[in-house]
């Protein structure tokens, strides 16, 4: 659908009851798996309280329980984040992985359902099947797909240019002007597996952290924090040829906009919130009534500086803010996550006080624990990466979910930290 019309459709929705998602009964929905035949339960868009959402690209956590059989170390973490009942569902679609070659994508990648080669593994076919056990979760309601894209194949990369880390590689840097057609291409690739499969792609985002080097560089011309931003109009190319995309596609698609890395400030290699936000064209911040941003707990809350930001353009309407990355442990490259129980359930009870806080700012309306199973060299998730043991913050997140919370208006949990991973969990 075109991004005025998902304006107009969001804008007519605030007059709405929520339902499921934004409203709807008092009781929780039922835990039992339904036969796989049935339509998609799509939910209003949330416009107060807080829902919550998850990034797991590992298929086998994914399916509901009992649909499809899978080892007993995956089984039993299924179940738990079954249990959290995630009103959204965020899919990184990595590009240069899922299409190598110019116009030959392939959805079917074999993935050994390891993380980084630690075990243990249980084999998936790639985004196909991520998204079969996305659409089977549709049919229970909750799972509003999110897409972000996410990186450059070498074959539509620019040329390396102005201030640049050193070993930049080609997926890093925004794709040529000549090749935002195959960008285009691609996303309605992905849209033909998602109607293949049975699963509703609802929103959409251009591009992941692209206010970070890692993401599009470079951010600046030459390597001085004055120096003005460059990153902010690949963007802006990369969300127009977007809504290219979903203005031809069949359906009811839309786009949000943001997905910035949580950077206050500006530096010779990345672009704060504000000043990003700042540089970019009205019309387009103005298309949008969703801004998603990124925000670990123990960081700054990048909240004010998303609300200050956008302020500056007058919009007509109110953007929704949705925090799309977040959660607590050590994030950042490299870091290790403490195996203190003190300190583990200190850093869940500030994840608690966060929630609370943004469920209390009107602005903000989701947000979106990332990962379900760690990842060892980002360690922010709910389960250990060799699933032996959960962090306390699994619990915290279940109180919030929709299963114990069907409406996200409905009033935060009380602090439900679980107990800490043993010191030998890894």
């Amino acid at each position: 659908m075109t991004v005025s019309r998902a304006l107009a459709v969001a804008t007519a929705a605030l007059g709405l009851a929520l339902a499921a998602c934004g409203g709807g009964s008092d009781k929780p929905p039922p835990t039992k798996t339904p036969a796989a035949s049935g339509a998609v339960q799509r939910a209003e868009k949330p416009l107060k309280g807080l829902a919550v959402g998850i990034t797991e690209p590992n298929a086998n956590f994914v399916w509901p329980p009992g649909s499809k059989q899978v080892p007993p170390e995956f089984e039993r973490w299924q179940k738990e984040l079954d249990a959290i009942r995630p009103g959204f569902y965020r899919v990184l679609l990595d590009w240069p992985s899922l299409e190598p070659q110019p116009g030959k994508p392939n959805f079917e990648i074999p993935q050994t359902g390891c993380l980084r080669g630690i075990p243990p593994c249980a084999s998936f076919k790639g985004l196909r099947e991520q998204l079969e056990a996305l659409a089977a979760q549709q049919k229970r309601g909750g799972w509003q797909a999110l897409m972000v894209i996410a990186g450059t194949p070498d074959w539509a990369a620019r040329p390396a240019s102005g201030c640049e880390r050193p070993k930049t590689m080609p997926r890093s840097r925004a794709p040529r002007k000549d090749q935002l057609a195959a960008y285009e291409r691609f996303i309605g690739e992905v849209m033909k597996l998602a109607d293949d499969v049975g699963a509703d792609l609802r929103y959409w985002s251009p591009w992941n952290e692209p206010n970070h080097p890692y993401s599009i560089s470079p951010q600046r011309v030459r390597c001085s924090a004055d120096a003005k931003a460059v990153a902010p109009a690949r963007y802006a190319e990369l969300a127009g040829a977007m809504r290219e995309a979903l203005d031809k596609a069949p359906g009811d698609q839309e786009m949000v906009l943001g997905e910035l890395a949580g950077l206050p400030k500006s530096r010779p290699f990345t672009s704060g919130i504000r000043e990003f936000i700042g540089a970019l064209p009205k019309d387009l911040v103005c298309s949008a009534t969703v801004w998603t941003q990124h925000g670990y707990i123990g960081g700054v809350n990048p909240v004010d500086d998303v609300e200050k930001g956008l302020a500056k353009f007058s919009c007509p309407q109110t953007h929704a803010i949705w925090m799309t990355e977040t959660g607590v442990g050590a994030a950042g490259l490299g870091r290790k996550r403490s195996a203190s129980e003190r300190k583990q359930r200190g850093t869940c009870e500030a994840l608690h006080r966060r929630l609370v806080h943004w469920y209390e700012d009107p602005g903000v309306t989701a947000a979106f624990q990332y990962t379900f199973r760690e990842d060892d060299v980002f360690p922010v998730g709910l389960v250990t990466t060799d699933l032996t043991a959960a962090y306390p913050s699994l619990d915290e997140w279940k109180a919030w979910g929709q299963a114990k919370r069907p409406r996200p208006d409905a009033p935060p949990p009380p602090e439900s930290c679980g107990p800490a991973a043993p010191p030998g969990a890894q």
